[in-house]
């Protein structure tokens, strides 16, 4: 089988690590419209061989491991595949995407997201295991031909990857909380100290806590401002949640309500009981 991957960074390089490391195709194909990533993939052993972006249709399935706005332009680019290829995408939303495939490969077309990563990006970013151990939630396969879904299923399977399977609606909504929120907030975190007259003194004093909230302000902005456009309605929900929960910290401290502030915080700690 011949895998074909377009974007070469850290999820489509590190895909390509391990559809070798566990010999799960023969050949490994990669497209980027970066060359310099196209050159970098090729001497770093994520990919066989480096092609264009025509010639990636020559291979047996298609995982497309770029921005979710890309994703809907090269699915339209693929609309006359052969029915026997099979066509992935990776992205962090689902319901725009889905919507926005051509019904003439809707069938061979599985929306999966892979709930991995860390903040870096481009081909050196690539790390083998980065699907291991982690959750990859397939929507909306009802929609999809049986001889491509199990193709898809036995291969994030095969990279010890826990299936999960929900409708690409519901599926924004829960990644608007769990992952889109989240950075929204660390970049404005990280806004909010570069807005001061000297953030350089303020960072000396940096710990763990600082470092950890800050660490997805790190993130590739193209992608994330993609994400945050393609799932702007459940963000923009989300952020009044989170904006209603500042406003109230806000106020108890604000008041001196000590008691009630020590209970919202006994509240949040239970989080950790359910994770």
């Amino acid at each position: 089988m011949v895998a074909g991957i377009v974007g070469l960074g850290l999820m489509g390089g590190s895909l390509g690590l391990d559809l070798k490391r566990f010999n799960l195709a023969d050949q490994v194909i990669g497209y980027d419209k970066n060359p310099s990533h196209l050159k970098e993939a090729l001497e770093l052993g994520l990919i066989d061989e480096a092609v264009e972006f025509e010639e990636i249709k020559k291979a047996d399935i298609i995982f497309l491991a770029i921005p979710v706005e890309g994703i809907i332009n090269a699915l339209w680019e693929l609309k006359e595949l052969p029915s026997n290829v099979t066509v992935v995408d990776l992205g962090s939303t689902k319901e725009k995407i889905v919507n926005s495939c051509p019904p003439s490969i809707r069938k061979q077309f599985i929306p999966a997201h892979p709930m991995t990563g860390t903040e870096y990006s481009g081909p050196f970013a690539a790390i083998k295991g980065l699907y291991e151990g982690k959750i990859c939630v397939l929507c909306d396969v009802e929609e999809c031909e049986k001889e491509h879904l199990e193709k898809v299923e036995n291969i994030f399977i095969s990279l010890k990857m826990q299936l999960v399977y929900m409708n690409s609606k519901e599926h924004d909504l829960h990644a608007a909380y769990i992952s889109h929120l989240p950075h929204a907030i660390s970049y404005a975190l990280a806004n909010s100290v570069l807005k001061q007259e000297d953030p350089k003194s303020i960072l000396i004093l940096a710990a763990g806590g600082f470092k950890d909230m800050s660490r997805l302000a790190k993130s590739n902005p193209s992608m994330w401002s993609d994400i945050f456009k393609q799932n702007k309605k459940n963000l923009l929900a989300s952020l009044e949640v989170f904006n209603q929960e500042l406003q109230e910290v806000y106020s108890l401290i604000k008041e001196e309500r000590w008691e009630e502030l020590r209970k919202w915080m006994e509240n949040a700690t239970t989080l950790h009981k359910i994770l």
